[in-house]
């Protein structure tokens, strides 16, 4: 049987509110994910046992392949699905690593895709959607790779029909762990953040044929909790939304996820390739992507 290729698309989080930490230690949130078209590739060649391997730019970051979510996430299966069929997979890492744009979750959604196709089994199989929460919070959304409203611990999705938008993706090169920006946030558990008259206010997002402008406007009205934690840890943060802010053409600049990455909406595509060049001659240690989300 041939290689089966998939690509694990770099994840973007709009907004992020944490409406509060759960009595089993679990943060509720609430965000708006689009998804770039940057991405690492992941390759499966049926047949054998479980192996992996890393190559590509950024293989080094990857750490061992035994500790990587793609493995998690087969086993994880492989424990949920009789008789699975796995094989060898090789992955080209183009992604930074903890850096707040779900490279490695985008990779485990990857890797369930590509063993679902090896064995004939539905992406709404919940056996797979299961699997895909207990490997991470970003897994499930990542598996969809699709634009969405995403609740709870992150496995309530709605989709959403996003425009087609121009951005820039700026990480410094920091990586930024999860765990430490949600310690810095601070809450307890069973503490909420936002409050039932705040999620009952939430904003309406646009529909079908929504604009640009349409979602930009909306999108002003909320924020990025996880933005001033991250800033705590790594003030970097802030030169690099100053250098997306300060560009021309900008309508809209935040950080995504736990950071360390930050990203810039603009109306044009060729405001968004301006503004990468000129950041890139700036900050040339910075990992700089202009493209699209979508």
């Amino acid at each position: 049987m041939p290689a089966l290729v998939e690509e694990g698309r770099a994840k973007v989080n709009l907004s992020l509110r944490v409406v509060g930490r759960r009595a089993d230690g679990y943060h509720d949130l609430e965000s708006v994910v689009a998804f770039a078209d940057c991405a690492d590739r992941l390759t499966l060649e049926p047949g054998g046992e479980l192996r992996l391997a890393t190559t590509g730019p950024l293989a080094a970051a990857c750490g061992e392949a035994s500790d990587n979510l793609v493995f998690k996430a087969a086993k994880l299966l492989a424990d949920a699905v009789p008789n699975l069929k796995l094989g060898a997979f090789a992955l080209d890492k183009v992604l930074p690593v903890a850096a707040g744009i779900g490279g490695g979750s985008a990779d485990a959604a990857a890797a369930l895709r590509l063993l679902a196709r090896l064995n004939n089994l539905p992406l709404d199989d919940a056996r797979l959607q299961q699997v895909a929460l207990a490997t991470g919070a970003d897994v499930p959304v990542c598996l969809l790779s699709r634009a969405c409203d995403m609740t709870g611990v992150g496995e309530q999705l709605l989709p959403l029909a996003l425009p087609i938008l121009p951005c820039v993706m700026v990480n410094p090169r920091v990586p930024v762990a999860t765990k430490d920006v949600f310690q810095a946030l601070g809450l307890r558990n069973g503490e909420l953040l936002v409050g039932a008259t705040s999620v009952l206010g939430a904003p309406a997002w646009p529909g079908e044929g929504g604009s640009i402008a349409d979602w930009v406007e909306v999108l002003e009205t909320v924020a990025n909790d996880l933005e001033a934690p991250a800033m705590r840890i790594e003030p970097v943060i802030g030169d690099v939304l100053e250098a997306l802010r300060s560009s021309a053409g900008v309508k809209l600049a935040r950080m995504s996820g736990s950071g360390a990455t930050c990203f810039a909406i603009y109306g044009a595509p060729s405001d968004a390739h301006a503004a990468a060049e000129k950041i890139h001659r700036d900050h040339p240690g910075w990992w700089v992507h202009a493209g699209t989300l979508s």
